[in-house]
Formats: structure tokens, C-alpha cells, sequence
């Protein structure tokens, strides 16, 4: 069934039904297509039900979830289906005024409440909403990378947060704070001395394949593994470390930098609010590094800010001082918009 692209209360209808029908047709997600081409992936009611009950069995509890996602997205998706395999109907963000008015109605009906965000939502909810934040049994936190500082401030308002991993490939978020849900299984293929490589994923939960693209389903699922487009590696504990996208791996003067880790530590930069990092094609390094970021510092004291932790060869050449960063639907940062940003 495909879900198409419509407001969320006839998604919510339309999961209702599929969920408790027997006819053996997939749920169609549209990945999000921040690098390219969207993606239109199906997963089977199979795969579906198994995310919903290893993500109780991790999080402890069912109950109902407020939906502040597009339910378009394999997120939203998530969030729709865990609320009414509860036996509750998912309380809407998009039909009230305000969160507050939101949480008012989730709380209505007693028992366990959840809500699945992205770390931009939960930036801002903490500054606006904290108290409605702590009536949450658990918050997950998904869709992108998630700074220490965001997790110590949501600690310190006493919140429950579980940073999420995953893609619509595997019905959404599958790797609970490092650590595989029961039934998925992590590995890494062709990992090099540090112990790096490009993480695939097996399971329950995976997806049967990109409609109408055999020869693309034939590439990400190899061997019941899918391939995903991310580099990381696994700690003695089973704990899944992000290092960034594989295709995240910028050659500027012949030096492999890998822009995620850029990222993060301009993040750690007191006057920067939000960054991302790119290359974009340039005549003399064969690729420059570009920053993103919401803040005002200057290029040099970003420069330098980076190579105290990193070689001065990962520092970025060019600075885009933004009042926020561009965003998908989905809360990733739209990196073809960031791209046509930079000036010559």
C-alpha cells in the first residue's frame, strides 16, 4: 500500500487497516532524499510488527505517542503504528494549537506517553515546553547526529531520552543508543586498521526491497544484509559508533576528511548554534571544505577551533553563516539546498 503524500489523519486511517489486513502488500516509504533521488522503499506488515515489538521490549513500556514527525516518513510511520498496536490512537501535534494543548490530550487518557522527534524539535521544545517534556515516558531522539550538550541538557531537565539509528530500509530506527534492538544483528563490511567500515545491518525488520529498482534493491541488500551508507565502528560492548556517511568522506588536496567529524566539533564552538559540512568541487583542492553554520564566527577562529583537536588539513576553507540551517521534512539538513548556497 502506498501512503502517498497526505495530511496524517487518513495515514493513521490508512495503517489502521493495513496493520490488521491480511492481504500481502507492502507499505510503501518514500525515503527522504537528502543527498539525491528519493528512494521508494517497501516493507512488509512482517517487518513492521517486528520494529513495534522490539522497540517496546527496549523502551519497557507501551502506551500512546504524540505525533510531531510527517507521517510520510518512515518516523512518523513509526510513531502511528506503535500507538495504535497499544491500542490507542496517536494524538496529532498538527491538529492543536500548541504542544502544550497537544500533551493536554495525550495525557487525557492515562497510561505511558512517548514522542519521537529530531534534535532540532527537542532544541527548541526544551526552551519553550520542558514541563510538558517531562510527562514523557520516553522521548526518542533520531534523524541525525546528537551533540553531548543536547543530551546532558535533556538529562538536567529529567527527561528519559533514547537516541535512535536507522533508516526507512529498516523500518526506522533499529540501534537504541549503540545497541542493536533483540533480533538485529550489526556489522561492518571491509573495515580497515581503526577498526572503521561501512555498517550493515540484518533482521527482522528489514525492508524487501526499493519498488521498481531491482538492480538498486540488488546493491543495498546483499547476503540478508543491508548496506547502508554509513561509516562506524563497534566497541568491544556491541556499541555502534557513528562516524559519518561514507559518501561523507571529502578528498581536499588528496587528504580524506571525514566532514561529519568536522561537524561535531564546530558544534562544540560556543558561537555556533548549528553546523554542517560539505565539499563542493574546486579547481585548486579538487574538493573544499565548506562549513554551515548558525553563528557568526569568522572563518580563521573556526579554522583554528578545528585544529586543536584535528589536523589542520580537516579545517574548512570556506565559511556560510545562516540564521538556521535548511531542513528536509524529516529534520535532516537538506544538503542539495546547503550546496547551492556557495558562493563561487
Amino acid at each position: 500500500m502506498d501512503n502517498g503524500r497526505p495530511g496524517a489523519r487518513p495515514v493513521v486511517a490508512a495503517l489502521r487497516s493495513w496493520l490488521t489486513g491480511t492481504e500481502d502488500r507492502p507499505w510503501v516509504v518514500e525515503t527522504s532524499g537528502s543527498t539525491g533521488v528519493p528512494k521508494r522503499v517497501m516493507l512488509s506488515r512482517a517487518a513492521v510488527q517486528a520494529s513495534i515489538s522490539a522497540s517496546a521490549a527496549r523502551i519497557g513500556a507501551q502506551g500512546r505517542w504524540l505525533l510531531a514527525l510527517p507521517a510520510s516518513f518512515v518516523a512518523g510511520m513509526n510513531v502511528i503504528t506503535r500507538s495504535l498496536a497499544a491500542g490507542h490512537e496517536p494524538v496529532l501535534l498538527d491538529e492543536h494549537p500548541s504542544f502544550a494543548a497537544a500533551v493536554a490530550e495525550l495525557t487525557s487518557t492515562g497510561g505511558p506517553r512517548f514522542l519521537s522527534v529530531v534534535p532540532t524539535q527537542l532544541v527548541r521544545l526544551l526552551d519553550t515546553d520542558a514541563d510538558e517534556l517531562r510527562t514523557f515516558h520516553t522521548i526518542l531522539l533520531g534523524g541525525g547526529p546528537i551533540d553531548p550538550s543536547l543530551r546532558a541538557r535533556a538529562a538536567e531537565a529529567g527527561l528519559r531520552v533514547m537516541g535512535t539509528y536507522g533508516s526507512a530500509e529498516t523500518s526506522g530506527g533499529c540501534v537504541y543508543d549503540g545497541l542493536p534492538l533483540d533480533g538485529v544483528r550489526l556489522g561492518l563490511l571491509d573495515p580497515d586498521d581503526s577498526g572503521a567500515g561501512r555498517v550493515r545491518i540484518s533482521g527482522p525488520t528489514l525492508f524487501d526491497g526499493y519498488e521498481g529498482a531491482p538492480g538498486m534493491t540488488a546493491d543495498a541488500l546483499v547476503d540478508g544484509w543491508f548496506l547502508t551508507s554509513d561509516a562506524g565502528r563497534i566497541g568491544a560492548d556491541g556499541r555502534l559508533q557513528l562516524i559519518g556517511r561514507v559518501d561523507d568522506m571529502v578528498v581536499t588536496g588528496g587528504v580524506n576528511v571525514p566532514a561529519a567529524a568536522v561537524a561535531a566539533r564546530l558544534r562544540e564552538h560556543p558561537a555556533v548554534a548549528a553546523a554542517e559540512v560539505l565539499g563542493v568541487p574546486d579547481d585548486e583542492w579538487g574538493n573544499r571544505l565548506v562549513a554551515f553554520v548558525v553563528g557568526r564566527p569568522d572563518l580563521d577562529e573556526l579554522r583554528d577551533w578545528v585544529s586543536a583537536t584535528h589536523p589542520r588539513s580537516w579545517a574548512p576553507r570556506q565559511v556560510v553563516a545562516l540564521d538556521d540551517l535548511p531542513l528536509l521534512a524529516n529534520g535532516k539538513p537538506d544538503r542539495l539546498r546547503l550546496k547551492a548556497m556557495v558562493p563561487a
